[in-house]
């Protein structure tokens, strides 16, 4: 926990300017979640580690004008960015909030809805999960967008980046994610949908990308590891693909998890 604090303070802090540019953002999981709440005409939702709102740009577009967006983050830097881009986008239905998972600053039964992108590994689960069925209205949905570690261990990063997946324990296996969610009183998984995409880039984006920690994992490293690894990343890329075209698939999960209290 202390761990994920300092992360959220000074990594996210440090890379905010750049995250936009540094992450990729699938538009398939806000498909699947606008079809899901394609009945509702009015929508109060939250996006909780909205970071620099990637995800809630997707949203807003999707879901127009019946949507109202609370985009909540503990760091107040990432915050800035998300009204800064939120902003030049033409958004206007939304409110940037500082928060934490384990204490969301909602009204009891006051949310439709609740998001999290590739960010439940950094919570608390547990209180996060307790506070999201207390916000959540009776049958307002949960949904939550992650990768498992067997998952991360088999793209680009997991392969060939030396001790990339090892020191990436954060993240949940789908059974152990599943157990948490059951012991949660009111909390019921409606359906587990995985996504498959086929990604390409080159070396000196991947690089780019690397020496930017464009993922909070490589904070694990100490600054000699991380030169090492990298050194050894470009050798494993190099022997294997051509460096202007490098391909490889990312699985990523989208749960959709009703409340029923």
């Amino acid at each position: 926990m202390h761990c994920t604090v300092n992360l959220t303070k000074t990594h996210f802090s440090r890379i905010s300017p750049k995250y936009t540019a540094l992450r990729t953002t699938d538009i398939q999981p806000v498909l699947v979640i606008e079809e899901q709440l394609g009945g509702d005409e009015q929508i109060v939702a939250a996006d909780v580690g909205c970071g620099a709102g990637r995800y809630d740009q997707k949203i807003l577009q999707c879901l127009g004008d019946r949507l109202t967006l609370f985009c909540m983050d503990a760091n107040r830097d990432m915050l800035r960015q998300l009204q800064q881009n939120l902003l030049l986008q033409g958004a206007r239905n939304f409110h940037a909030v500082e928060g934490n998972a384990e204490q969301l600053p909602f009204s009891t039964r006051s949310l439709d809805s609740l998001f999290t992108f590739n960010a439940i590994h950094l919570f608390p689960i547990g209180s996060f999960l307790m506070e999201a069925s207390r916000t959540l209205k009776n049958n307002g949905f949960l949904f939550i967008y992650t990768r498992f570690r067997s998952q991360n261990e088999r793209n680009i990063w997991g392969r060939w980046f030396p001790s990339f997946s090892t020191k990436e324990q954060r993240l949940y296996e789908q059974h152990e994610l599943e157990e948490i969610i059951k012991s949660r009183k009111g909390l019921e998984v409606e359906s587990v949908k995985c996504f498959h995409y086929k990604r390409s880039s080159t070396l000196q984006n991947l690089l780019w990308k690397a020496k930017n920690h464009h993922y909070s994992t490589f904070d694990f490293y100490t600054e000699k590891e991380f030169e090492e690894s990298l050194r050894r990343f470009q050798q494993n890329i190099q022997s294997r693909f051509d460096p202007s075209n490098v391909t490889w698939e990312d699985e990523n999960v989208l749960y959709a998890i009703r409340n029923t209290v």
